[in-house]
């Protein structure tokens, strides 16, 4: 009879490399022989330094004393603070450090994180030894900038994949000036987390270099020049950036990129969102039927903002065949709203947006026509009044019988409405949903089978 532990070796690792729990690989390490051949690569390919009862440990005493373990390593991750309270202890840990990451001849990715006032002395060691491996992953976040030999270094570095910069205070914006001819045949995802106050022509010029962009994060560019931006970008498929306000730049002669994401972040003293937000974010969606996810992180200092229905039928008039996840948080849409995407976006599969309703029975008849909705996450505002003006052709009831009860009694006495384990289970017998979120009430899917009701776990 066949057993796990009787599983050829060249499949154990293939299966246990789904494991996501540390305190589980280390377990299933002690299962066999082959077992522990199987999970040990498992175990040391990311690193980072850990707290245990108050007490700091980092990975660099382990491969100094079991230097073969280096091989496996891909990923490590430093902090400058940590670092700093360990050589309190243990005066020479920069140079253990430094040892260790020597031997880690198959690293390619590392992470620096620093909230220290000093993280060039404590980056420099380090950096060093990186230049020297195979990097093709780099992130570097410091609450103040990293300083000028740092940049020296990092200005002659090849090869890098992914890049992400965050530096929150202090120094001057780090926008690739000088790395970017070096990076212009490797790199395909950036981050940059500071960009304010640096011209919209000094980024473009950066960004003409790197042709092979497929992913950008920009924060703090001049919103006006994000279109001339993306357009240095043929081959960009997911933008995240920030809408800052109106401004005046050309409207660039070449053509935009067929984003596939587009994620922005906003905010306004107004409801009706920031002006000229709406006209903006369709500046950047020129094509047809090429965006697959929209999320729009958006707050209002007096109330929710309000998407306008005009912006929902261009988008989905351009993209609704395309368009497979819909997230703008606690923005709000009409039920009418949510019907109409639903309708329109057959390949629709996440939802998030706050809406206002009288009942439960009236969100399932919003949501009636998204046939692979598979995630929906909803902020309900509860609304006394007895139902919900749905356009006509939307509106498809689920059965003779209302499938919930009518709480539109308790909303009109101002009494909470609660959704329930039964409100989800059976909204998920009814549609394709595997997880669902309404209000401080969320539910997912861990067992479903064509011959029982799921089993929902409440989170």
């Amino acid at each position: 009879m066949s057993t796990i532990v009787n599983i050829p070796f060249d499949l154990l690792q293939p299966i246990l490399i789904h494991i996501p729990d540390r305190r589980h690989l280390s377990a299933a390490a002690l299962v066999s022989r082959a077992f522990n051949r199987a999970v040990t690569p498992l175990l040391y390919r990311r690193l980072d330094s850990q707290v245990k009862r108050n007490i700091l440990y980092h990975p660099s005493a382990t491969l100094l004393k079991r230097p073969e373990l280096a091989q496996y390593v891909w990923h490590v991750t430093e902090t400058g603070k940590w670092l700093q309270n360990l050589r309190q202890v243990i005066p020479q840990i920069t140079e253990d450090i430094v040892a260790a990451l020597r031997l880690c001849t198959n690293l390619t990715s590392a992470t620096w994180v620093d909230d220290t006032l000093t993280p060039e002395p404590n980056f420099l060691p380090i950096l060093d030894v990186l230049m020297t491996l195979p990097l093709r992953e780099l992130t570097i976040r410091t609450q103040y900038d990293p300083g000028e030999r740092v940049w020296a270094r990092l200005n002659t570095i090849q090869g890098i994949r992914r890049l992400s910069v965050w530096s929150l205070e202090w120094g001057p914006p780090r926008v690739l000036q000088g790395w970017a001819d070096l990076l212009s045949s490797s790199l395909t995802y950036l981050e940059l987390g500071r960009c304010a106050g640096v011209p919209a022509t000094i980024l473009i010029s950066v960004f003409m270099k790197l042709p092979l962009l497929q992913e950008l994060c920009l924060k703090g560019a001049p919103s006006a020049a994000i279109p001339a931006i993306i357009a240095c970008l043929p081959n960009l498929i997911a933008l995240d950036t920030e809408y800052l306000g109106s401004g005046n730049y050309r409207t660039p002669l070449t053509p935009l990129p067929r984003l596939q994401r587009l994620t922005v972040q906003t905010g306004s003293v107004d409801i009706d969102g920031p002006q000229k937000l709406w006209t903006w974010m369709r500046i950047l969606l020129p094509h047809q039927q090429t965006l697959k996810s929209f999320t729009l992180n958006a707050f209002a200092v007096h109330g929710q903002i309000t998407i306008p229905r005009p912006f929902i039928v261009n988008l989905t008039g351009r993209h609704g065949k395309s368009l497979q996840d819909f997230a703008v948080g606690v923005a709000q849409l009409t039920l009418e709203t949510v019907s109409y995407m639903c309708s329109t976006c057959p390949q629709l599969a996440t939802l998030e947006c706050s809406v206002a309703s009288p009942d439960v029975d009236s969100i399932a008849k919003a949501i009636d026509a998204g046939h692979n909705l598979r995630t929906l996450t909803l902020h309900v505002s509860w609304i006394p009044d007895s139902s919900v003006d749905l356009h006509p052709q939307f509106k498809k009831y689920l059965g003779p019988q209302a499938i919930y009860a009518d709480f539109s009694q308790l909303a009109s006495e101002g009494k909470a409405i609660r959704f329930t384990e039964e409100h989800a289970r059976a909204l998920m017998l009814q549609t394709r949903l595997r997880s669902i979120g309404i209000g401080d009430q969320s539910y997912t899917v861990s067992l479903f089978c064509s011959c029982c009701a799921p089993l929902i776990c409440w989170l």
